[in-house]
């Protein structure tokens, strides 16, 4: 048992299995169970969204009627409650802002994402449960940082609480009118925000998020570098490297018990780490049910992913056809995104009817035996905070080809036959020659059984569970209460008006 548990509110606005667009919801599924696996009072606080099947969870009614200031008035609010793992999970219930049938990208997001983080607060005021850590996740929950240094300033009952603010995508950064200045309550504190934080008259949440909380971590050692720099700080990176000295990396891990070829039930054969050859049999089924060629010894490439040039598709579709003219072996796709790419690939699959499979879709359980079924996952990324198809991928015994950035640059090696290291290929430049010889190489190592089974060995016993990963949360967690009683902004920032 931990001597020295934390007491940690995790506010995130999706989390797995109850709602998801994206990995924030992974990292809000499993992070948690696991950072209550080693000890510590973790709780979870998300929006009870209308669409969550009450049933299926187990989710109760926690608190009937809890009043939420907005506005300069109030609302009301009811509070579910159910876990993840053994972990408390509270959602924030209200018809106004979450009877929707999805979660973002609706005309009021600002006065939504407000609500239930000023209703979280009030909840913990309201069961007495003061906590050590505010864990704040992505522009939906940034305002909170922001409150503790403004209307929560001078209540006692955070007094001692300190504030994570984590960065899984810095592109998204929730920038309003700015009316919701007011409905947040923070208009009257301008005067602290230097010039860049947010555009004139308007609201940056991200912003306020990485200039008020006591540390800033992101998903990745290397996206933390990444985004001090104007090519990936999303206009940000000036105020990041005043921030260096709070800025820290942590690599997200992936949940071993849910990613398991032993256990997963939605692959058609289970395997191991012992038993590498019953791998096959999930890729000849495979190509069974996409329509493939059943050639077992023909490199089957997968890719699930949104796509988008985020992802690297401009580079995809500048080769593809070439790639599919030019060398022996398959494609599957499975995902959704820009039309221009939808036509592409319907017409790869309509020339190439038995090397190529797309799915423009997403579907959970073909995901599943897309990495059991495939021997090497492409993930060509312009840029990957982190990246979760890399880690399920070999995991999986799928050998990953990757670009260098982000978390993908931390995770996978790029291959050396002379010294026999790495684990996956890579390339560095972003470009579409630079990833064709990758995937090139690939092939010709295919070849080599003894090499290709040494990588996929390599892959499967690496350790990216949540375990390590949570370790490294909770010596942040311990860094932001030894840092509390400093104000988290920088002095030389500060505008307080004479």
């Amino acid at each position: 048992m931990n001597e020295n548990p934390l007491k940690v509110l995790f506010l995130a606005s999706e989390a797995t299995p109850f709602a998801k667009t994206g990995g924030l919801a992974d990292v809000a599924g499993a992070l948690p169970k696991t950072l209550k696996e080693l000890g510590h009072d973790i709780r979870v606080v998300m929006p009870g969204y209308g669409f969550i099947d009450r049933e299926k969870f187990m989710i109760k009614e926690f608190m009937a009627e809890l009043t939420v200031p907005m506005n300069g008035q109030t609302e009301q609010a009811a509070i579910l409650e159910t876990t993840i793992g053994q972990a408390p999970v509270y959602m924030v219930y209200s018809p106004k802002y979450f009877d929707r049938e999805g979660i973002y990208m609706y005309h009021d997001d600002a006065d939504r994402f407000v609500f239930f983080c000023r209703a979280a607060m009030e909840m913990l005021k309201r069961i007495d449960w003061a906590p050590d850590i505010l864990h704040c996740n992505d522009w939906h929950t940034a305002i909170i940082p922001n409150w503790l240094h403004t209307i929560y300033k001078d209540d006692p009952f955070f007094n001692r609480t300190a504030s994570i603010y984590s960065i899984h995508n810095l592109a998204y950064q929730g920038v309003f009118g700015h009316r919701v200045l007011e409905i947040a309550g923070v208009a009257k504190y301008q005067f602290m925000i230097p010039p860049g934080v947010s555009p004139e008259n308007q609201i940056n949440m991200m912003g306020r998020g990485i200039f008020f909380a006591d540390l800033v971590n992101t998903v990745s050692r290397t996206y933390a570098e990444e985004i001090l720099t104007p090519e990936y700080g999303q206009g940000f990176d000036w105020l990041l490297r005043e921030r260096r000295d709070r800025l820290y990396g942590i690599l997200n891990g992936i949940d071993y018990e849910v990613q398991n070829p032993a256990t997963d039930p939605h692959i058609y054969r289970h395997y191991d780490l012992n038993h590498p050859e019953l791998k096959l049999e999930n890729k000849t089924a495979l190509q069974r049910e996409a329509g493939l060629a059943e050639e077992p010894n023909t490199p089957l490439i997968g890719m699930i992913s949104r796509l988008s040039d985020q992802k690297g598709f401009d580079l995809v579709g500048q080769v593809i056809e070439a790639m599919m003219d030019n060398l022996r072996f398959q494609f599957i796709l499975l995902g959704t995104g820009e039309e221009r790419y939808h036509h592409l690939f319907n017409s790869i699959k309509d020339r190439f009817p038995d090397r190529s499979a797309v799915y423009l879709t997403f579907n959970a359980s073909l995901a599943q035996k897309i990495y059991a079924g495939s021997d090497m996952f492409l993930m060509p990324s312009r840029f990957e905070p982190c990246g979760l198809g890399q880690l399920i991928a070999m995991r999986y015994g799928s050998v990953p080809i990757v670009r260098e950035t982000g978390g993908l640059k931390d995770t996978v090696s790029n291959y050396n036959p002379a010294t026999d290291s790495g684990n996956g290929f890579t390339f560095k430049k972003y470009d579409a020659l630079a990833m064709y010889t990758a995937i090139v190489r690939a092939i010709e190592t295919y070849r080599y059984r003894e090499r290709w089974r040494t990588l996929v060995n390599r892959g499967m016993s690496a350790d990216f569970s949540w375990r390590n990963s949570a370790l490294k949360y909770v010596d942040l967690y311990r860094r932001a209460l030894n840092i509390r009683a400093d104000h988290p902004v920088p002095n030389e920032f500060l505008n307080v008006p004479g």
